[in-house]
């Protein structure tokens, strides 16, 4: 006789609304989705894994928490969750040029699937799903399925439908400030870096959302997927509890919507004559030089590396071009560049909390600095510390004495080892 399996975990103690249904065999991906989200909406989080044959893990403060009382995954789980959220990444396009689009999505989905399993991942955003029988939907939704050993995974993050203000992120009044003012520059670029799921996406979307409601701009964006939708109205600043249309209007292109390629959203977004541009990430010596040229021709653009701190971001950028080519490349980045601001969320002691490093190229010794990069840093490393920028360390430094971080966190996140002094 085999021995009985082990009895499930329980649900949390003390979470009400997190009395959801268990997994079960036979359940859609839908029943799936709602199970899980609802969970993470009572939890207040937002990044999710789902893996076959394995719990739901969460990204919390505490690092991954399994969600092990709602049972296992399958892999007939994974499968059918995948099809659901494909489905509403179908919904969640225009339409344009389908005649008759609900008749077609189960075609689209099938045909989504077997593109799937040529490329072995997948990349998109899609509408949010129902969480039960109230009408509530999750947020919209930042997919990456992807396969492993384990089989099929999807990495999942819940966006946020609201747009925070600057304010709000842990930025200090001087670098937003800072921020606005060179948001409304004729022309130049501007670098918003750091690890996967420091906020870059989020501290880009506050600065555009800024700028949409204050000022009369057209700001083109191409994104791989969007992650903050911008709507064409505001709140009245003349007649409270009334909209007004919004000044700027804001053109967002999704790769695989509505461009068939990154490659091609960086070669037609020129012609839409912005004001500013938004370019969702700097992938590659293309997507660089699309950056600079729309900076020298009279453009603002906004991009994101993947990138810690001002010295590494312009090594990185070197990293793109021969070394033959670095002179000139640092030559035009000391007269286009209009700041770097590089970001991190660490494990505060109640919350999770933003530092960053700030370069605003305002000077000449800055420009210099940055044109001779190439020969060392030091001179990068020592105009930072000058006014009107934030230093890394100095930033770090600032939230432990505020006792908004550990000293392991602080230790860990700094970036001179060899400055034994903290305070």
């Amino acid at each position: 006789m085999s021995s009985a399996s082990p009895p499930r975990p329980p649900y949390p103690e003390g979470t009400p609304a997190i009395q959801a249904a268990r997994f079960q065999p036979g359940m859609n991906g839908r029943q799936l989705l709602g199970i899980i989200f609802r969970v993470c909406r009572e939890l207040r989080v937002s990044d999710i894994q789902m893996r076959s044959g394995r719990p739901v893990y969460i990204h919390t403060n505490k690092g991954m928490e399994m969600l092990d009382f709602l049972g296992i995954l399958s892999a007939t789980h994974m499968d059918e969750i995948l099809k659901e959220l494909i489905r509403n990444r179908e919904n969640a396009g225009h339409g344009f040029g389908v005649a008759d689009a609900g008749s077609h999505v189960e075609e689209q989905i099938a045909q989504a699937m077997h593109d799937f399993t040529s490329t072995k991942v997948a990349d998109f955003s899609c509408d949010g799903i129902p969480m039960g029988e109230a009408g509530e939907r999750s947020g919209r939704l930042r997919i990456q399925a992807h396969l492993s050993s384990s089989g099929l995974g999807v990495t999942c993050r819940i966006l946020n439908d609201f747009i925070p203000e600057l304010e709000q992120l842990g930025i200090d009044p001087d670098t937003i400030a800072t921020l606005r003012h060179a948001s409304l520059k004729r022309a130049g670029l501007c670098l918003v870096t750091g690890p996967t799921g420091s906020g870059k996406s989020t501290t880009l979307a506050s600065l555009i959302d800024w700028v949409r409601r204050h000022h009369p701009k057209h700001i083109v964006t191409v994104e791989d997927p969007i992650e903050y939708q911008y709507p064409d109205d505001m709140p009245d600043p003349v007649y409270p509890g009334h909209r007004t249309p919004s000044p700027s209007i804001v053109t967002q292109q999704e790769v695989g919507r509505d461009v068939h390629s990154y490659r091609q959203g960086l070669k037609d977004v020129l012609r839409k004559a912005p004001h500013i541009i938004l370019l969702g990430e700097i992938r590659d010596r293309e997507a660089m030089e699309t950056c600079m040229e729309a900076a020298q021709t009279g453009h603002l653009v906004l991009s994101t590396l993947h990138t810690t701190g001002a010295v590494k971001t312009l090594g990185r950028i070197l990293e793109l071009y021969p070394n033959e080519s670095h002179t000139a490349v640092l030559s035009r980045l000391s007269e286009i560049l209009i700041f770097i601001h590089s970001q991190g969320l660490l494990n505060g002691v109640n919350r999770r909390v933003l530092t960053y490093e700030f370069l605003h190229n305002s000077e000449d010794a800055i420009s210099s600095a940055i044109a001779n990069y190439d020969g060392g840093a030091r001179s990068l490393e020592d105009v930072i510390h000058r006014a009107g920028n934030v230093q890394w360390d100095n930033n770090l430094k600032r939230l432990l004495q505020q006792g908004l971080i550990s000293y392991d966190t602080f230790e860990n996140a700094r970036m001179n080892r060899a400055d034994n002094e903290v305070f």
